[in-house]
């Protein structure tokens, strides 16, 4: 991109601005000289101090103020280490300051050297720190204080900065810069005609951790898949501090929903999954504190709200937009998400914003991005790239009534390294604001409007980084802090670019790091399972929000990099769904025998789920119904089913049978719309018919099992009068009877069993003498298999 806007003065035209600057570079012509003759030497001249220039390491820590103004003291501190082989001797730390620079080009070209400031002397004199020996490998602390009237500073703009150490090892036995840390001085004391607008981002954003499934009581306990996010909401952790220094800063919070809902569920009973098991959750306290904070924190202040879950929007457009259903999500992601923010944080945020990764966007993106509802895409510079002499204002039509909002892509990246070393923060608040005053005296009288767009889930130290570099700015200087939606309202550059990028220009990294097209393929399996199951239950919101998502989650922004995790997450909640479906399921059914023509066969269906159960048909289907007819001449028979839940209901189906044997019989849950719900099930009937004739032989043949034991008792009973005949016999015999017949002992003689055996004799033995014998059950069942139906 071009960088003529680096040389652009003060005036009212570009005639003017350019004779204005043209004539400072002149008057700087012999300061600019001595620059380049030291950085662009000859290569044999330059060797020697290049090498020395690396034997010391030297950290910048501290540089305050970042700023400066008149009357002002500049404090520089950091460390200097020896990472050479001999000890240096007679060494000093010096500061220089180098000729203002032009543009923004130029600040990134002198970031990237390592070597001197060319032949710019040091300060000297009374502004220096003298260490008569540095041992290799043992740092020394330096602190230099300097009146900023002692820097040489001339016209406003931005000054190389150099810490340097001078020294002497025993191999080389004179004075050379062996170690160099070069940096920025922003000089603009007085305020500018026309200040850059800064609109900058601060997002709230993290991983994936709420899962869908819920505890097996009733009041829906949520699982989390760890509770890793507690660190982050405690004090000190990432999330902590992003609220706790965005609450003193002027910036637009975006936020993804997903974040406080989950932070919303850890401030009641949770569970943490565990293994195979979970236990209880125990930092309710941390999450209810920070999100009294956040609260607290967003009153008055400027909130949009992604779509929930911050769904990966390249991912979409790239792998899933050909799924079926895949795009379906997005728009009511971005419904919940002002219903989430509202509810929790009592602030009515923006919903029209969408932010692909890194801002990178092509036609499909933007297709995309609109689809889920939003107006204005976030994106970046170098993504929709201008070929101007200057940085343009952020927004910018691109077609449609959609509005392109780029963040300036020097800004936005300027804390994406490791902020964790006062040194390397220190260097990226200063170019941060020298990149900053370079953007408003391209053109100071044209005031525009830019804005920062940072890495989505910047670090505890990147966070505090960005913080010290916004309170260095002076909103008095040449910056004033506006916000997103101010940005994406300003009038657009008519010369900048609205053209938006092929996809062949998307960036191959970030393509490699999208979710593939199985990722979209598994969430539409598991979609259509979650509403096969929502149409038979009595409560469907009570699995449609967890569910709804944790579908959501499934394709979040967060999974970028994390593909073994974000397989592990969808498997869990596709698991989960299906152990929930078939709690509602068919018992299994042994062989069923049916006798005689009609008969019931019972189908038990069970809900083992904490609700109700309803929309659902049985069918029952006779594989050969020749044989084997259910409710009158059907093949097929059907029942409405509904069951509370933990119950059971046995559905009869009435069976008939017209020929002998086995009937494969299959049982099938459906829903209302006729799709198969969980797997049938099958059994086997015995047809056993049983025809008039048969009848009439079975019933002849127990007529003779009859007859045949009246004949054993009439029998038994002769018997037994016989022998009571002989008894009396022998009595009279004996002489023991008188003639009136009584016996000796004067009692009359019992003739009745004599008078039985007689009549016992006479009686036909063809007739019974009992006519209600007993002849024992009858069996149904002449086989004894299989289970027993009723008739």
């Amino acid at each position: 991109m071009a960088e003529a806007a680096d040389f652009q003065g003060m005036g009212h035209s570009p005639a003017r601005r350019w004779l204005r600057r043209t004539a400072s570079v002149l008057a700087g012509a012999p300061l600019l000289a001595g620059l380049l003759a030291g950085t662009a030497a000859p290569a044999a001249q330059a060797a020697p101090t290049a090498t020395g220039s690396r034997t010391v390491h030297v950290s910048l820590d501290t540089l305050a103020p970042s700023a400066p103004v008149k009357g002002d003291t500049l404090t520089v501190s950091g460390t200097v280490t020896n990472t050479g082989k001999n000890t240096v001797t007679d060494a000093q730390v010096d500061l220089r300051v180098g000729p203002r620079m032009y543009g923004r080009t130029a600040i990134d070209d002198a970031a990237e050297r390592t070597g001197t400031l060319g032949d710019v002397a040091p300060l000297g004199g009374k502004y220096k720190v003298t260490i008569p020996k540095l041992a290799v490998g043992i740092p020394q602390d330096f602190a230099l204080s300097v009146p900023v009237s002692k820097l040489g500073l001339g016209q406003d703009g931005v000054y190389q900065l150099g810490v340097s150490l001078t020294g002497r090892t025993s191999s080389a036995q004179y004075d050379q810069v062996l170690g160099i840390q070069r940096t920025f001085l922003p000089w603009q004391p007085d305020a500018t005609e026309e200040k850059t607008q800064l609109t900058v981002l601060w997002p709230l954003i993290s991983s994936t951790r709420l899962s869908a499934e819920t505890g097996s009581d009733d009041q829906q306990t949520p699982v989390f898949e760890n509770d890793d996010l507690a660190e982050e909401l405690a004090p000190g952790g990432r999330l902590e501090q992003l609220v706790s220094l965005g609450n003193q800063l002027p910036v637009t919070w975006v936020i993804d929903p997903d974040l406080l809902a989950t932070a919303d569920a850890m401030t009641k009973n949770y569970q943490v999954r565990s293994g195979d098991t979970t236990v209880p959750g125990k930092n309710q306290a941390v999450a209810t504190k920070w999100l009294d904070t956040l609260e607290k924190a967003v009153q008055g202040g400027k909130v949009v709200a992604l779509p929930f879950a911050d769904p990966d929007l390249a991912s979409l457009a790239h792998r899933g937009k050909d799924v079926s259903g895949a795009l379906s999500h997005l728009q009511p992601a971005t419904d919940v998400a002002g219903k989430t923010v509202e509810t929790i944080l009592h602030v009515k945020p923006s919903v029209d914003f969408a932010w692909p990764v890194d801002g990178a966007i092509d036609p499909s993106i933007v297709d995309v991005a609109t689809s889920a509802g939003a107006h204005k895409v976030i994106t970046r510079s170098d993504s929709l790239q201008d070929n101007l002499p200057y940085t343009p204002t952020a927004a910018r039509p691109i077609g449609g009534g959609t509005t392109a909002v780029v963040a300036d892509t020097r800004l936005s990246t300027a804390f994406q390294g490791d902020m964790s070393e006062a040194g390397a923060s220190t260097l990226a608040v200063q170019k941060f604001l020298a990149q900053s005053l370079a953007v408003t005296l391209q053109d100071p009288e044209n005031q525009r409007s830019i804005v920062v767009a940072p890495q989505r889930m910047p670090s505890a130290a990147q966070a505090q980084s960005m913080a010290r570099a916004l309170r260095g700015l002076d909103p008095e200087r040449w910056t004033e802090p506006s916000d997103l939606l101010a940005a994406a309202a300003a009038t657009p550059d008519s010369d900048a670019t609205t053209k938006v990028p092929g996809s062949s220009r998307y960036p191959k990294k970030l393509r490699n790091q999208e979710l593939p097209t199985e990722v979209f393929l598994d969430i539409k399996k598991t979609q259509e399972r979650l509403d096969n199951f929502k149409a038979i239950l009595s409560a469907p919101d009570r699995v449609a929000a967890p569910f709804g998502n944790a579908i959501g989650r499934a394709m979040s922004t967060s999974w970028r990099g994390e593909p073994e995790k974000a397989q592990q997450y969808r498997g869990t909640v596709e698991n989960y769904l299906m152990g929930l479906t078939t709690e509602v399921k068919l018992i299994p059914k042994s062989v069923l025998t049916l006798s005689g023509r009609s008969a019931t066969i019972p189908v038990t269906v069970q809900n083992q789920l904490l609700q109700g159960v309803q929309n659902l048909v049985l069918r029952l289907k006779s594989d050969n119904p020749t044989r084997l007819k259910l409710d009158g001449d059907r093949a097929v028979a059907e029942r409405p089913i509904k069951i509370d839940g933990g119950h059971s209901q046995s559905v009869k189906f009435t069976g008939a049978g017209n020929a002998n044997g086995p009937v494969q019989v299959t049982a099938q849950l459906y829903t209302v719309d006729g799709t198969p719900y969980g797997s049938p099930m099958t059994f086997q009937v015995k047809v056993s018919e049983i025809t008039p004739t048969v009848m009439l032989v079975i019933a002849g043949g127990v007529l003779l099992l009859v007859l045949a034991g009246v004949k054993m008792y009439s029998q038994r009973k002769r018997a037994v009068a016989r022998k009571a005949a002989a008894e009396d016999a022998e009595d009279t015999d004996g002489g023991d009877d008188t003639e009136d017949g009584t016996g000796a002992d004067g009692n009359a003689r019992d003739t009745q069993s004599t008078d039985r055996a007689w009549a016992a004799e006479d009686t036909d033995p063809g007739q019974p003498s009992d006519p209600t014998p007993d002849t024992g059950p009858e069996s149904a069942d002449a086989s004894g298999a299989g289970e027993k139906v009723d008739r």
